[in-house]
């Protein structure tokens, strides 16, 4: 994802996105794997790696595969948070030297390497609008959740923040989509441009319909007209994915 920066109300609480704290610091992870090895990944962070991150100081936010055709077959997006980025440094190298990791990792690929190449990540700071999410007591089993990435124009990422905070949220909210987290990148040059979040919905045929209806709300268009924010620098990225099973967030 790291490559890729230029081109979470229900009533019943089950599992809940804490509030971040001034300090913490999430970090967004790609992995992609090798033809057949997406269930073998799965399998190790349901068995293992979760566990090992807790032992290690590493928060569990949310886990998510792809739905489109090819990455739902070698695809892993995940979220994690940190006390600090010092901490997460420190995390990371207990982590890999846990003699417990090495045994799950050889182990798990026994039958042959699991990535096909390095993971990719982003270090994230959450904005001051971002919500607390709250699953559902028992989520549908086709919920659809979205990543979506926009990189504003030159100077504009404080006015597309301010359309986030003041409109955009609750209009999301109007048409039955649901926040789930909003972050920045906290590496320049992407913290200076880039906003990353992501939604949830009933269903895909439900994000669709719901995409419609806020397009042509005439509070969002006139919202869009009077932020300032004009064209983004790009078009905004999505991806629509899945919760595994093992994802807090469900």
């Amino acid at each position: 994802m790291k490559k890729n920066l230029a081109k979470f109300l229900a009533p019943i609480a089950f599992a809940t996105l804490t509030p971040p704290s001034f300090a913490d610091v999430f970090e967004l992870r790609t992995y992609t794997t090798n033809e057949g090895k997406l269930d073998a990944l799965n399998a190790r962070f349901r068995d293992h790696t979760v566990d090992l991150f807790k032992k290690h100081g590493i928060e569990s936010v949310g886990y998510w595969v792809p739905t489109d055709d090819e990455k739902s077959k070698n695809t892993l997006i995940y979220v994690i948070k940190h006390e600090s980025r010092d901490a997460a440094k420190a995390s990371w190298q207990a982590f890999i030297s846990d003699p417990e990791w090495k045994k799950a990792a050889a182990e798990s690929q026994k039958d042959g390497k699991i990535l096909a190449k390095s993971p990719e990540s982003v270090y994230m700071d959450a904005t001051n609008y971002s919500p607390t999410w709250s699953n559902a007591k028992n989520p549908g089993t086709d919920d659809a959740f979205e990543l979506r990435i926009y990189k504003a124009a030159e100077g504009k990422l404080g006015k597309l923040d301010a359309r986030f905070r003041d409109h955009t949220i609750k209009l999301f909210a109007r048409h039955g989509i649901q926040s789930v987290a909003y972050w920045h990148p906290t590496d320049e040059p992407a913290s200076k441009d880039t906003l990353v979040y992501i939604i949830r919905h009933d269903s895909s045929a439900a994000a669709k319909k719901s995409w419609k209806a806020f397009g042509t709300d005439p509070d969002w268009k006139k919202a869009a007209s009077e932020s300032g924010v004009g064209r983004l620098a790009t078009r905004p990225e999505s991806v629509y994915m899945t919760a595994t099973d093992y994802s807090a967030i469900r």
